[in-house]
């Protein structure tokens, strides 16, 4: 928090910086009888005509605070120093993860792009905002609405929070028009040698191709051609295997795992293991063995997306040396049921 030489907390910011990340402390007691303090650290995305200023928090989730209440404020760096993992910006990983899970068809509005794909997960069936539409907001949601209906598939926008260059201003203005926000996670990222080194990869199949037996362990049941395109797009994708016990054509292996290298960058996801095999060592001996095949292609970082409420996984890639880098949400178009699967 600001202090000036008196000793005194000060607010040091105003409406005029909407846009930046703040740092913030207001009074939550009665001020009488109690008085308690709460910091909030976030981007500022509003400051209304009745006094009340908007942030949103790393998270995505938005905090209205009454100008009257702040006791002290000042303007922070856009994104805290990494103190591990490789360096990036949002926009370069964002491009990475796009190319890592391949729509069936895309379009250009502007720099955003629309994506369709049988509503197979959300993040194949949304809008990519990297940029400006060459529109109006309004008329721009007016247009991928129309896109979206064309398709059968209800409009969802992906955005970010979290670090530089993301979207909370976007956020907001999506919420003020009465978008829904539906499952959140977070892109971690991490250094892809360590995972190699982590165990010997030993038993573990690696395919170009998700096979009937992948399939079988593959958390989505019925896998459409929809979404066996999606799964084997991308620049250069390898799928892992853990035979089970019983190895027959069509049995549900031990444990799965799929892997896109781009360049520097080898993007991990449906890392699944048989529910009575868990804590053996199965999804680190996938993913180790996957780091491997990175490796020899020439990539060094890593990185994987995990729900926001999944433990376990969030556990595992922690110990393998991932961390957070940014979350990202997406937001559902209002009056319209979710006609997607997955995040």
């Amino acid at each position: 928090m600001e202090i000036s030489a008196a000793g005194r907390f000060e607010v040091r910011i105003t409406a005029d910086d909407v846009g930046k990340r703040v740092s913030v402390r207001r009074l939550t007691g009665n001020g009488v009888t109690e008085e308690k303090f709460t910091d909030t650290v976030g981007v500022l995305t509003s400051w209304d005509d009745d006094g009340v200023l908007t942030i949103t928090r790393r998270d995505g989730e938005t905090v209205r605070i009454p100008e009257s209440a702040l006791v002290a404020g000042k303007v922070v760096p856009t994104a805290p120093a990494r103190r591990r993992g490789p360096a990036a910006n949002y926009q370069e990983l964002a491009r990475v993860a796009a190319r890592g899970w391949q729509p069936v068809e895309s379009e250009r509005l502007g720099e955003w792009e629309l994506r369709a794909a049988g509503g197979f997960t959300r993040r194949a069936n949304s809008v990519l905002p990297l940029g400006d539409p060459g529109l109006p907001l309004d008329a721009a949601l007016d247009a991928v609405r129309r896109w979206y209906g064309e398709r059968g598939l209800p409009t969802y926008v992906q955005t970010a929070t979290g670090a530089e260059g993301t979207q909370e201003l976007l956020c907001a203005e999506l919420e003020r028009r009465g978008w829904v926000r539906e499952v959140s996670a977070e892109l971690w990222v991490g250094g892809l040698a360590p995972v190699a080194d982590r165990a010997e990869g030993a038993g573990v199949v690696l395919s170009r191709t998700a096979d009937e037996a992948w399939l079988a362990r593959y958390q989505r049941k019925g896998v459409s051609e929809v979404a066996l395109r999606v799964l084997g797009g991308g620049p250069s994708v390898w799928f892992a295997t853990v035979p089970g016990e019983s190895s027959g054509s069509g049995d549900a292996p031990a444990a799965i795992g799929r892997l896109v290298v781009d360049g520097r960058w080898a993007g991990f996801a449906a890392v699944e293991v048989d529910p009575g095999l868990r804590r053996r060592g199965l999804a680190t001996e996938v993913m180790a063995a996957l780091a491997r095949r990175a490796l020899a292609e020439g990539a060094s970082a890593a990185w994987l997306q995990v729900e926001a409420e999944n433990e376990g996984a969030r556990a595992l890639y922690g110990r393998l040396g991932f961390a957070a880098h940014h979350a990202y949400h997406h937001y559902r178009e209002p009056g319209r049921e979710p006609g997607t699967d997955g995040f």
